[in-house]
C-alpha cells in the first residue's frame, strides 16, 4: 500500500504567542466571579526545535508545549544555503533551536545569521549547542523505545511497545531519529513545561506526529519506490563496484538529460519535495511550453550547450576563500561566467514575459562581464597549465615582466659566465658550468675527476664547496655570489608576486560571490526544465492545467511513463476522482489485467495535481489469511467512507470479489467500482487493459496460471477444487498422486537398506529401523 498525503494550508504546530485569541464578556449570562477566579489565563505557546545537517539532507523534529506533541519531518534534501531550514523557521517560529556543536561551516554560518537577526526581536531564537554525542544513533533509538508516553497502553509489552513506536517513527532517517533524541535530551535538561514540579514528573508527550511545509506534498518512501519514481542499482563497471549506484529504470532516470550537475540536484530536489503551488508550477510550466514549440527548438539546443559549461562555482568559491585556487579552477571559472553571458544574452532575446527569462536577463549583472575580463586578462593559461600553477599574462605587472625578461635570457648569460670561471680554473679541470637553482642560488658545476676521492680533495682554492651530485661537484665562486647579490632568486620573486596578483584577483571574484551564486541557481533551474521540455517532445507529454476551483483531477487518456517505454502496445485509460462523488473506487479485474499500471499512472498524475491525499491499496491482505486480509481490508475502507465528504481520494485494486459481492461495503455516491475490461474467446482471456465500470464476475485466475506457464494438470487440479470449495464439498486427495507419492517414498527406503554396510561394527539397526524405517512406513501406509 502507497499513499501520498498533501496538507495544505497548515503545519501542525499550536497558536504562537501573536496567535493567542482573546475573549471578551458577554453582556449575559454574568459569569460567577468565583468561577472567573477559578480560570487560568492560557500560557503562550513554546516551540523547541531540534535539527541536524549532515550530507546535504535535514534532520528536525520540534516540541510544542500548546498541544504536547512531537511533530517530525524525515530526512529531507536540502541545499546549502539551508532554503528548507529557513522555511520551517519561518512557519513555526520556534524559541529555541538545538543542534550539535560538531557542524560544518554552511550550518555555522547559518546559525551565526540566525541569532544575528535584529527583525525577530524580541522572539529571536535561542542557539543551544549540545555535545555531539547526545546525538549518537544507538542512544537517540534508546531514548525514543523507552520514553514513557502517556497515548502508550501500560498493557502493551517492550516488543508491542517497540513496534508501535516503529509505526509511527521513521526509524529508517537516520538524521531524524538523532534529531528526535537530541530533543528529548534537551527537553529531559530544561524540564520543558514541567519546570516547577517534582523531578519524577516525566515531560507531557501526548503523540507524535509528522508534519509537512505549506505548499508541499507530503509522499513516504514507499511510494517513491513503489512508483518507481527513483530506483537506484549497482553499477556495471567494475571500477565502482564499491561506490557506485546508478540510477535504474525510473521516473526520474527517463527526464534527468540535465547537462550541469546543480540542474540534476534541483530536479532531485523537485521530485522529493515537489511543490502545490500554483503560481510556481504554471511558471515552470510556462518555460516548459516555450521550448516545446518547434520554432525554439534551436534555442534550446544553444542554451543546453552553454549550461554544459556551468560548473561547481561554490566549490571554487570555497578554495579560494581557503587560499587553495587550483590551475582548473580558474579555467572552469572562466567557461562558466562566460557561459553565463550566453546565457543572458539569449534571455534578453526571449520573452520577458516568461519570469525565469526576465530574472536571466535581469541578475545576470555586468559583474559578470567583468569577472571574466579580469580572468582573461591576467591569467596566463597555458603558462599556468606547463608549470603548474598561477601565471600572469605579460604587460599586467612591469616588475614581474623585467624578471621573466631575466630568468628567459639567463642560459646564454650563464655560459658566457661559466666560460670565464673555466679560464681561472685548475687545466685539469675539462669543463664547468653555472647552474642556477631555486632558493639556493647560482652555482659552479664542476665534473668529479679521478683523483678527487676523499672530501678533502674536493676542496680548490677560491671556491666554496657546497655538495656533490650525480658525480658533479657544486661550489659557490665570488663570481656566483655576485650574481646571487646582483639578480636574487628570480623564480621565487616572480613566484612570489604572481601569487600576490592571485590574491588580489580572488578578493575581486569574492567580492562578486553573490552574482555567481545567483547565476548557479538560475541556470540550474532552466537547466532542469530543458530537460523536461526535451523528454515532453520525445514522449509527446501534455501540459496539465491547474484550477484552484477543481477539488480533484481529471486525467484524459492517461499514460504511464515507464510501462508504455517497457511494453510494445500501451493501452491508454483516463481518470477521474473529484467532488463527493467516486471518491472510492474499487478496482477488480484478473490478474496481469492493468490494474496495477492504473494504480501508478494515477498516482503520477495527482501527485502533483491535486491538494487532497491521494491513497493507493494494492492487493491488501495477499499475504495473510483470506477471511482476515478481506476483513482488515473492508474495515480499512469503512474506516475512509465513515469521513463523509472529507474523504481523501482512494484507488483499490483487488482480488477480493467477496468484498462486493457479500456487500461488505456501504452503499453511497462515495463508492465506485470499476473493472479492468476482459473477453474470453474460447480457453483463451483476451486482456484490452480498459478501464470501465462495472464489477469482474471471476477471477480468472486460471487463464492466468496458464499464461504463467504452469502444467496443465495443476491448472485442471485448481479448478476442481475451487469447484469443491464453491459447492461446499469435501476435498479429497488425487489417487493417482497419492499412489505415485507413495512409490517415491518406497523407492528412498529401498535405497537406504542397500547402502547400509551389514559387515560395519558400528552399524545400529535398532537406530536405523526407528529414525529411517519407521518414520517412512507412516507416509507408505
Amino acid at each position: 500500500m502507497a499513499s501520498v498525503g498533501a496538507t495544505p494550508g497548515r503545519t501542525p504546530q499550536g497558536p504562537g504567542p501573536r496567535e493567542a485569541s482573546a475573549s471578551f464578556p458577554s453582556p449575559a449570562p454574568v459569569p460567577d466571579p468565583r468561577e472567573a477566579e477559578e480560570e487560568e489565563e492560557e500560557e503562550p505557546a513554546e516551540i523547541h526545535l531540534c535539527v541536524l545537517w549532515n550530507s546535504g539532507y535535514l534532520g528536525i523534529a520540534y516540541y510544542d508545549t500548546s498541544d504536547s506533541t512531537i511533530y517530525f519531518m524525515p530526512d529531507a534534501p536540502d541545499h546549502e544555503s539551508l532554503k528548507l531550514l529557513q522555511r520551517v523557521l519561518d512557519e513555526i517560529d520556534p524559541q529555541s533551536v538545538v543542534t550539535s556543536a560538531k557542524q560544518d561551516e554552511n550550518m555555522t554560518r547559518f546559525l551565526g545569521k540566525l541569532a544575528s537577526q535584529e527583525h525577530r526581536e524580541p522572539k529571536r531564537p535561542e542557539i543551544i549547542l549540545l555535545p555531539s554525542v547526545d546525538f549518537g544513533l544507538e542512544i537517540s533509538k534508546q531514548r525514543l523505545l523507552s520514553g514513557n508516553y502517556s497515548f502508550i497502553p501500560d498493557s502493551m509489552t517492550a516488543t508491542e511497545k517497540i513496534l508501535f513506536l516503529s509505526s509511527i517513527i521513521p526509524f529508517d532517517c537516520l538524521l531524524t531519529v538523532r534529531a528526535l533524541g537530541g530533543l528529548l535530551k534537551f527537553m529531559g535538561r530544561r524540564r520543558i513545561g514541567v519546570e516547577l514540579e517534582d523531578y519524577n514528573v516525566s515531560i507531557p508527550i501526548l503523540g507524535f506526529k509528522k508534519f509537512a511545509l505549506t505548499h508541499l506534498v507530503s509522499i513516504d518512501q514507499d511510494t517513491y519506490s513503489v512508483l518507481q519514481i527513483f530506483k537506484s542499482e549497482p553499477h556495471p563497471s567494475v571500477y565502482k563496484v564499491a561506490s557506485g549506484l546508478k540510477e535504474g529504470l525510473s521516473l526520474f532516470g527517463i527526464l534527468n538529460r540535465c547537462r550541469c550537475k546543480w540542474g540534476e540536484k534541483l530536479l532531485r530536489l523537485w521530485f522529493t519535495r515537489p511543490t502545490q503551488d500554483l503560481e510556481e508550477l504554471n511558471s515552470r510550466l510556462d518555460v516548459i511550453q516555450f521550448f516545446l514549440l518547434p520554432q525554439n527548438l534551436d534555442m534550446a539546443q544553444m542554451l543546453h550547450r552553454l549550461l554544459g559549461h556551468i560548473k561547481n562555482v561554490p566549490l571554487i568559491l570555497k578554495r579560494m576563500k581557503l587560499s587553495h585556487t587550483k590551475v582548473s579552477d580558474w579555467q572552469v571559472l572562466y567557461k562558466t561566467v562566460y557561459s553565463a553571458l550566453g546565457l543572458r544574452d539569449a534571455c534578453r532575446s526571449l520573452p520577458q514575459s516568461i519570469q525565469l527569462f526576465r530574472d536571466i536577463a535581469q541578475e545576470f549583472s555586468d559583474d559578470l562581464h567583468h569577472i571574466a575580463s579580469l580572468i582573461g586578462k591576467v591569467v596566463d593559461f597555458e603558462g599556468s597549465l606547463a608549470e603548474n600553477r598561477f601565471t600572469v599574462l605579460p604587460n599586467i605587472d612591469p616588475e614581474i615582466d623585467e624578471k621573466k625578461r631575466r630568468l628567459t635570457g639567463l642560459p646564454s648569460f650563464l655560459t658566457e659566465v661559466a666560460r670565464k670561471e673555466l679560464e681561472n680554473l685548475d687545466p685539469r679541470i675539462p669543463s664547468c658550468s653555472v647552474i642556477y637553482i631555486p632558493l639556493i642560488g647560482f652555482l659552479l658545476c664542476i665534473p668529479r675527476l679521478p683523483s678527487m676521492v676523499e672530501t678533502s680533495d674536493f676542496e680548490i682554492e677560491g671556491l666554496d664547496f657546497m655538495f656533490l651530485s650525480e658525480e658533479k661537484l657544486h661550489y659557490r665562486s665570488a663570481r656566483t655570489k655576485e650574481l646571487d647579490a646582483l639578480l636574487g632568486d628570480l623564480h621565487c620573486d616572480i613566484r612570489d608576486q604572481e601569487t600576490l596578483l592571485m590574491y588580489q584577483l580572488q578578493c575581486q571574484v569574492l567580492a562578486r560571490a553573490a552574482v555567481l551564486t545567483r547565476v548557479l541557481d538560475l541556470a540550474s533551474r532552466l537547466d532542469v526544465l530543458l530537460a523536461l521540455a526535451s523528454a515532453a517532445r520525445d514522449y509527446g507529454y501534455s501540459r496539465p492545467r491547474y484550477s484552484p476551483r477543481l477539488l480533484g483531477v481529471r486525467i484524459q487518456n492517461g499514460r504511464h511513463p515507464l510501462m508504455e517505454l517497457c511494453a510494445r502496445t500501451f493501452v491508454p485509460n483516463s481518470a477521474e476522482c473529484g467532488g463527493y462523488k467516486g471518491r472510492v473506487k474499487v478496482i477488480t479485474g484478473p490478474n496481469s489485467s492493468g490494474k496495477s499500471v492504473y494504480l501508478k499512472q494515477v498516482a503520477k498524475a495527482v501527485n502533483n495535481a491535486t491538494e487532497r491525499s491521494l491513497v493507493l491499496i494494492d492487493e491488501f491482505g495477499k499475504g495473510t489469511n483470506t477471511v482476515d486480509g478481506l476483513a482488515l481490508l473492508a474495515a480499512v475502507i469503512r474506516h475512509w467512507l465513515a469521513l463523509g465528504p472529507t474523504c481523501p481520494h482512494i484507488f483499490v485494486a483487488t482480488n477480493f470479489l467477496s468484498l462486493i459481492q457479500l456487500q461488505l461495503l456501504p452503499q453511497g455516491p462515495l463508492v465506485q467500482y470499476l473493472t479492468m475490461e476482459t473477453c474470453e474467446d474460447g480457453n483463451d482471456l483476451v486482456f484490452f487493459y480498459q478501464v470501465c465500470e462495472g464489477v469482474a464476475n471471476a477471477s480468472h485466475a486460471s487463464h492466468t496460471a496458464a499464461q504463467a506457464g504452469l502444467p496443465e494438470k495443476l491448472i485442471a487440479r485448481g479448478k476442481e477444487v475451487s469447484d469443491l470449495i464453491c459447492s461446499g464439498e469435501p476435498i479429497k486427495p488425487v489417487k493417482e498422486l497419492l499412489k505415485e507419492k507413495q512409490m517415491e517414498n518406497c523407492q528412498m527406503l529401498v535405497d537406504k537398506f542397500l547402502k547400509l554396510d551389514l559387515e560395519d561394527p558400528s552399524l545400529d539397526l535398532d537406530i536405523f529401523m526407528s529414525q529411517e524405517v519407521l518414520p517412512a512406513a507412516a507416509t507408505i501406509l
